[in-house]
């Protein structure tokens, strides 16, 4: 039960999953601390050093993590992982004094922070996958909506709803790809020792037996190991990680920064999901505010500020360690995968339930696509073998004066002034400008990419989650 008369961190409750919180909790940390301490026994037994009796008296102590009494000691000797392992040896009377044989505090604590790092890993890629699959399904979707294209937020010329959505997909694959590969790279430090040489193990089993001993953990807890170390495992690793993260990041800020854009009433296209009892202002009860994507923009930035943090953990490691990242790792690696689950939930419950006002996307093709569909005259005009810059011209004061128009709160009248200019609609035809001024037949190579990413998208999952299966 939560004290709510203390801080409480909002990634306790507030943000991210039950099982991301269970996967960088407390009470899971010395759980695996138990476990990789279970290992080292169980291996050093098959080297005579420790009895089966007391690798089956830890054996039956391994789950009863007691907190209080781990905190009760750390509060005498101000140091949790020997806290912890006393309160192990305690409740193992036999094996405890087997425990932690050769070992330095991160032969422990590197691994199981490997071992978090890959459950957390394997959520995030879960979630990611569903946001994709649904990004998928919206990309074929409107893969043939006409919608205005913006440059510099102004109107530039229309693309599709689903070529524009394919954009983030396209990126999200990347970093779901690219997530998978730092997966399949983590390693742990293995039992190196205090500076990584190995040298009191060496003493306990022979220094002949070490990669024996080593190749016999790493299978126990199926987990790669550096060959180098020092006293901790390379930092970069972490590093590498929390910038993918942040990667991933940056998709979504962008993501839900422009649907804020869209969702502004002067565009209002998209709006994002708004329940039927939620309040949008506490003073204005007309407000719809997109509560969900600036959440996504806040949390954003925190997560884009980590790699610098975790580069800080890599490069200012003196030697072959110092402790000048531990305090700020027990929160850099929690929240950095906290924060992106919470993002990518977000993202999911935007997806599905994204609305889209064709009225508005209608409104302004109509008001702001004939701009763009001046391009597209000045070369029909060009191939009849007019002045190339006599006729930019010509448009661009037909352009500005429909711009006054339009911003006067008319219709937009470029069409019609360009098919009463006897050089432009004199030559093309009244229909031929007419044509020419199409949107729905100016769109490029926006519908066939759109369907291909979609496409590509279902096949790369599918394809791995075969994989992952078979």
């Amino acid at each position: 039960m939560s004290d709510w008369d203390v801080y409480q961190s909002p990634f306790s409750w507030r943000y991210g999953s039950p099982e991301m919180r269970r996967i960088w909790s407390e009470g899971e940390k010395r759980r695996l601390w138990r476990q990789i301490w279970l290992a080292l026994a169980e291996t050093q037994a098959q080297f005579g050093l420790v009895r089966q009796d007391q690798c089956s008296d830890l054996r039956r102590n391994v789950e009863k993590v007691d907190l209080e009494r781990a905190l009760a000691i750390e509060a005498e000797i101000h140091h949790d992982l020997m806290a912890e392992l006393k309160t192990y040896a305690e409740q193992s009377p036999l094996g405890g004094g087997a425990l932690h044989l050769g070992a330095t505090s991160m032969d422990i604590e590197d691994n199981a922070e490997v071992l978090r790092l890959r459950a957390g890993l394997d959520l995030i890629l879960q979630r990611l996958q569903e946001v994709l699959s649904l990004f998928a399904g919206w990309v074929e979707q409107t893969a043939d909506v006409p919608v205005m294209g913006f440059t510099h937020l102004q109107p530039a010329e229309p693309i599709t709803l689903g070529y524009r959505l394919a954009f983030y997909a396209q990126d999200l694959l990347t970093e779901w790809q690219a997530l998978r590969r730092v997966k399949g790279e983590l390693r742990g430090k293995g039992f190196k020792g205090a500076v990584g040489t190995a040298a009191a193990y060496a003493d306990l089993i022979g220094r002949e037996n070490l990669q024996t001993f080593e190749e016999a953990l790493s299978r126990k807890l199926n987990l790669a190991f550096y060959p180098v170390t020092s006293q901790v495992a390379p930092r970069l690793q972490e590093y590498h990680l929390i910038s993918e993260l942040a990667a991933v990041g940056a998709v979504l800020n962008k993501f839900a920064f422009d649907l804020r854009f869209l969702q502004s009433p002067p565009l209002g296209e998209w709006q994002e999901p708004f329940a039927h009892q939620q309040v949008g202002s506490s003073a204005m009860p007309f407000k719809r505010n997109p509560v969900m994507a600036e959440k996504i923009n806040s949390l954003a930035r925190l997560l884009a500020n980590l790699p610098g943090v975790a580069w800080g953990n890599a490069a200012f490691s003196l030697l072959e360690r110092t402790l000048d990242d531990s305090a700020d790792r027990r929160s850099l690696l929690p929240e950095g995968f906290l924060i992106t689950e919470e993002m990518l939930l977000t993202t999911r419950r935007i997806l599905k339930g994204l609305q889209l006002h064709v009225a508005a996307i209608q409104r302004n093709l109509q008001q702001y696509a004939p701009f763009a569909a001046t391009e597209r005259v000045l070369m029909a005009l060009v191939k009849t073998g007019a002045d190339r810059q006599a006729m930019h011209e010509r448009l661009r004061g037909h352009s500005l004066a429909a711009w006054q128009a339009v911003q006067s709160g008319q219709e937009n009248p470029l069409a019609d002034l360009l098919c009463k200019d006897e050089q432009i609609g004199g030559v093309l035809g009244v229909e031929g400008v007419r044509r020419l001024m199409q949107v729905d037949t100016y769109l490029g190579i926006a519908q066939e990419q759109a369907r291909r990413m979609a496409e590509r998208i279902r096949l790369e999952i599918q394809d791995k989650a075969e994989e992952q299966y078979a």
